[in-house]
């Protein structure tokens, strides 16, 4: 956007308007045909496979634009949805958005969240593929994700068995700690700040997984326990998690914890997006992933020392 065009609203500038700024001079990736500017794109997979996935975000519910920038909403945007293709052992190739805001929104303010989409799509390779701009009475961002298994199997949440290792890749408790910063308006910390903004997922560790044997995996949206007992649930398994192994993620949170009065085994175990990857293995994990417990002959149940957790169970979206 030019200097001419700073202060220009949504409406101002027009849908086609807004839409060829916020394509202008982007490069996609060889598997992207056709990228925006017809009727629909055509992507490449050269699996013959498609993994799909779709994650909307609502300005007061899933960020708030006192605390985040466009640019780092956009952020947000991709990586939850990236990070659902890496729990199914896939890649992330193409990206398509939707975009609703009122139309009095800066202009400025839709290109700078379009740069922190295509940042973080750079980040794995990917590229945004088309979308839809309308208007809405707030800041709606619905992302649609196309991934390739290229020739992998995909890794599902049913396939872990009694006996097994249980392990992470990633941040646990980072963005729950940064929510409550955040809330409670203490302005240090801020890595842990702009994890809540911008989660941080492991992308390649996925796959990584997929190569190393895992059974069953899912990323952590939700809250550790919530994620892992829709593993525990649909493999007929229980879940046994470690203290011990889990007290480092514990560990790195104290200092924030105290200044808002929190227990951070709640930020661990029960805070969502960090978008961290969790794993059953039959042996040991691959490097980058971290033995947090195992899966036991249960049904279902995930417990953390052999007792059932009483503390936060993680996040309902109808709360």
């Amino acid at each position: 956007m030019t200097s001419d065009d700073a202060g220009e609203t949504l409406a101002q500038v027009g849908e086609f308007g807004v839409i060829a700024r916020l394509v202008a001079g982007r490069r996609q990736p060889p598997s992207v045909v056709l990228g925006p500017g017809d009727d629909a794109a055509v992507v490449s997979v050269p699996d013959g496979r498609t993994v799909v996935s779709t994650d909307m975000l609502v300005a007061g519910r899933h960020f708030r634009l006192d605390w985040s920038t466009p640019f780092d909403v956009g952020r947000k945007a991709i990586a939850q949805n990236a990070a659902d293709v890496e729990a199914m052992g896939a890649r992330a190739g193409a990206f398509v958005v939707a975009f609703g805001a009122p139309s009095d929104t800066p202009a400025e303010e839709a290109l700078a969240l379009a740069d922190g989409l295509w940042h973080e799509a750079g980040l794995l390779g990917a590229g945004i593929v088309g979308g839809d701009l309308v208007r809405a009475p707030q800041w709606v961002i619905s992302v649609t994700v196309f991934g390739d298994l290229d020739g992998r199997r995909p890794v599902r949440r049913d396939g872990a068995g009694p006996g097994q290792t249980v392990a992470v890749a990633g941040a646990l408790g980072r963005s729950a700690a940064g929510y409550a910063l955040w809330n409670n308006g203490i302005d240090s910390y801020g890595e842990l700040r702009r994890c809540h903004v911008a989660p941080e997922p492991p992308y390649g560790q996925g796959r990584v997984a997929a190569d190393g044997g895992a059974t069953a995996m899912t990323d952590v949206s939700d809250g550790l326990l919530a994620d892992l007992g829709h593993i525990a649930e649909a493999s007929g398994v229980g879940i046994d998690l470690s203290t011990d192994a889990l007290s480092g993620f514990r560990d790195a949170l104290a200092g924030p914890a105290t200044e808002v009065g929190a227990d951070p085994w709640d930020w661990v175990l029960g805070g969502g997006e960090d978008h961290a990857l969790v794993a059953t293995f039959p042996d040991a994990p691959p490097p980058g992933w971290t033995v947090i417990g195992a899966t036991t002959a249960g049904e279902g149940a995930v417990t953390v020392d052999g007792a059932a957790w009483q503390g936060n169970p993680g996040w309902q979206s109808f709360d």
